[in-house]
């Protein structure tokens, strides 16, 4: 291992105490951070406390303050709310409650913090830290504590999570909770969708709202950053009865956010709709009835997503390991997210430009709210513009150009938004759209179809492809589907799928020099639940796999509720890629996952099996062990459960479950969907930028490497990588890329799980500062 990269092993936690509490508003999510803290910290040798009741806890002291043991934070994973209680504390905000609260911490030997909470909470943990030296000070001369405990306990650390549904807070692409809110409000609006017209309000605030519109295809958005003009209501109603014609359909989803005002400051509520008789204005334009839905706190209920319990648990260890590598004149820092990486902020610096937002707002600054909010939240703003409105024929552009879309491969949940999406960009642009079915072998027989912007109303939540995909690859049909490009004069294609999407483009642009029909700007969108395509972190589906595997788990550990002593053994799906299985134990808090990327030996499985006798005879007297369908020919989960039953023979016994195709149905994931949404436009966007550029005397004619493109995400970034280039990067025996982010996640499964092995932070312990040239109030939905 190069000596340039630091490896936990290198910061002990022996002799340090810390603390770690949730303060103000609960979110989903919470728990996993704490859990993530209490292990790490015992992981590295720390002694680690709950502060019960956020702030109140820590001033009242007692039995509010209890160290933590491994065990006490089994079984929380999938639990929302926080288990160690959260509450608003006024006397934490007075000099005398903080003094209170650093004797509490001191005679314990406290002084690192960890803090989950809100901009508030955090503000307040700083100030804390600020004056601890002064507070020790006026504990030594009121006699409460000697001059060595103050030589001691001279620093206090503080390290933040931001907790919170909102995702309002600068300096991190997601809070803990706002995934999960998500899926509470989609759950809700797609329940709404089956019956009769609707109208609702998330109370909570403005990206939510944005971001549940746009996931959800809501046709009308009220949020305070974006004040209607007056005469909104007869705008709206116009749009509702645009809407209704072009869908055929008697359904309108209108989102309110709460917070949501008029030009002139006045608010929009649910009631304030009813109080200018809107509801009036739609029943005598539309002829039906409105019904109002708030969704209050449903948005903070239920179990955390996938997503969420992943970003809390990554978020929970590198606040121990920034809490182990802070020094006397380390600022306050929160840990937030970047991409596939978790970061350190000085805490200070997103709070203040958290503030920024919020003046602009009380200013009526609403341009500069939006600006400040983050390149994203623009961006969601732009994109639900562009396809929630259809403008009038004379006002759209016309183009010579036809696009076709297509799916290939397996089904995988979100294609169906990105193809919507794809149809309405393109629209938008002035193409006329063709929609191919059945994928090339479809396209072979000419399935061909112009598709409409009203055809692809209400596709967003839909699962599988309503367009039909096959694995089938072109080679075989060059000669027709050539025919079909010219019959149809297409001049782009766009590919939403998997591998077999990506072995497909590889097989038309070698074919260029044979059918000039195929010399046109094509371009493919990673869509697939085994998140295996080269190039690109993250392929539409992959989420909503997760959540199936997580969910399914959380079921199957509750089953053994009542019965004591069992190991579960799940097979997921992925081919030879180990992402599902990976981060799904995560999720879950598995013990253990078999995957092909990392071999294991028959001594692998004997170690396991003493890890879950050893761990049988503590009060955690359940297991949970993933298996990828290919990560070995010859320890097939079948062996494995076999294994595992002798084994374990007078200790446990085992179960095993094939999770098989439920991981590619049921609706798309909020992130599947915003993800599919958005990186279709784009790659609309580049197809009607290449089309003009490859126009020539009367045709589009392109035969260069960087017309036929993969659109991925590296990192943080939609980048666009012709795919003869990611052939190097391609294992094609195996159908996965030959190098994988996640697999820096497997170490961190281990922790978590009791493992003994090396956690490589060389990609993190950076305190980083806010970029003000880019606002880094963005989500991940950017990607």
């Amino acid at each position: 291992m190069p000596d340039s990269k630091k490896f936990f092993e290198n910061l002990s936690g022996a002799g340090k105490s810390i603390g770690v509490l949730t303060s103000g508003g609960d979110a989903q999510g919470m728990n996993a951070a704490v859990r993530a803290v209490v292990r790490m910290g015992i992981y590295v040798g720390a002694k680690v406390y709950f502060i019960h009741e956020g702030y109140q806890g820590m001033v009242d002291g007692g039995d509010n303050i209890k160290e933590a043991t491994w065990e006490s934070v089994s079984s929380m994973l999938q639990l929302g709310g926080t288990v160690i209680g959260s509450a608003r504390c006024k006397e934490f905000r007075t000099h005398d409650g903080r003094l209170r609260a650093a004797l509490n911490l001191v005679q314990l030997g406290i002084t690192n913090l960890c803090v989950i909470g809100g901009d508030g909470s955090l503000t307040g943990a700083n100030l804390f830290r600020e004056e601890w030296s002064g507070l020790l000070e006026e504990l030594v001369q009121s006699g409460q504590i000697d001059e060595q405990a103050v030589e001691t306990h001279s620093v206090l650390h503080i390290v933040g999570m931001v907790g919170s549904i909102d995702n309002d807070f600068c300096g991190t692409d997601m809070t803990i909770g706002t995934d999960s809110a998500l899926h509470r409000i989609i759950e809700v609006v797609d329940a709404i969708m089956t019956t009769a017209q609707s109208q609702v309000q998330t109370s909570f605030v403005l990206y939510l709202a944005l971001v549940s519109a746009l996931a959800c295809g809501a046709d009308w958005v009220l949020i305070p950053e974006m004040p209607p003009e007056d005469g909104w209501e007869e705008q709206m109603c116009q749009k509702l009865s645009e809407v209704t014609r072009l869908r055929g359909s008697r359904l309108n989803i209108i989102i309110v956010a709460e917070g949501a005002i008029d030009q002139h400051g006045k608010p929009i509520s649910s009631e304030a709709v009813k109080d200018v008789n809107v509801s009036t204005l739609v029943v005598r334009c539309l002829g039906f009835d409105t019904r109002v839905t708030i969704l209050g706190h449903v948005q903070r209920g239920g179990t955390p997503s996938a997503f969420d319990r992943i970003l809390a648990s990554r978020m929970g260890v590198e606040a121990v390991l920034a809490l182990l590598e802070a020094s006397p004149d380390t600022p306050a820092c929160v840990v937030s997210l970047r991409g596939n990486q978790a970061i350190r902020l000085p805490l200070m610096e997103c709070v203040q430009m958290t503030q920024e937002v919020q003046k602009a707002m009380d200013e009526k600054n609403f341009e500069e709210a939006v600006k400040l909010r983050g390149r994203s939240f623009e961006n969601n703003l732009n994109t639900y513009k562009l396809l929630s409105y259809r403008k009038p024929d004379s006002e759209v552009p016309k183009s010579p150009y036809n696009v076709a879309v297509l799916n290939v491969g397996a089904p995988a949940a979100g294609m169906n938004a990105a193809v919507r999406s794809a149809v309405r960009v393109g629209i938008t642009e002035g193409h006329t759209m063709f929609a191919v079915h059945d994928g090339f072998e479809g396209f072979s027989k000419g399935q061909i179809t112009e598709i409409k912007w009203g055809d692809v109303g209400g596709w967003t939540g839909q699962g599988g492809s309503l367009l039909g995909t096959k694995r089938t690859l072109p080679a075989k049909h060059l000669n027709k589907i050539a025919e079909q490009i010219r019959i149809h004069n297409i001049g782009a294609l766009l590919v939403i799928g998997g591998f077999e999407a990506y072995l497909g483009l590889l097989e038309l642009l070698a074919a260029r020099s044979k059918h000039p029909e195929l010399c046109v700007p094509m371009v493919m969108v990673p869509s697939t639940v085994s998140n295996n395509i080269p190039g690109s972190d993250l392929s539409i589906g992959a989420d909503t796999a997760l959540n199936a595997i997580t969910n399914t788990c959380d079921r199957i550990k509750q089953s053994a509720s009542g019965t004591k002593r069992r190991v579960f053994i799940i097979e997921t799906m992925g081919g030879y890629c180990g992402y599902l299985a990976t981060v799904g134990a995560l999720a879950a808090g598995a013990d253990a996952a078999y995957i092909y990327e990392e071999p294991f030996s028959i001594r692998d499985l004997q170690t396991n099996v003493e890890h879950l006798t050893e761990k049988m005879k503590t009060s955690i007297q359940r297991g949970l062990v993933l298996r990828n369908e290919n990560s070995n020919e010859n320890f097939t989960t079948d062996f494995i459960y076999q294994l595992y039953t002798e084994e374990g023979k007078g200790v446990f016994d085992c179960r095993k479950n094939v999770l098989g195709h439920m991981q590619q149905g049921g609706a798309p994931s909020p992130f599947d969907r915003n993800f599919g949404t958005k990186i279709a436009a784009k790659a609309m966007q580049w197809i009607s930028k290449k089309l003009k550029e490859f126009y020539i005397e009367g045709r589009v004619f392109a035969n260069t490497e960087d017309s036929a493109c993969l659109l991925g995400m590296r990192r943080r970034a939609l980048v666009f990588q012709p795919v003869t280039q990611l052939k190097e990067e391609t294992d094609f025996e195996h159908r996965i890329p030959k190098e994988q982010w996640w697999l820096k996640l497997r170490p961190l499964m281990k922790i978590l799980a009791k493992y003994k092995t090396s956690y490589d932070v060389s990609d993190s312990g950076q305190l980083e500062h806010v970029a003000s040239e880019n606002h880094p109030c963005e989500e991940v939905y950017d990607k």
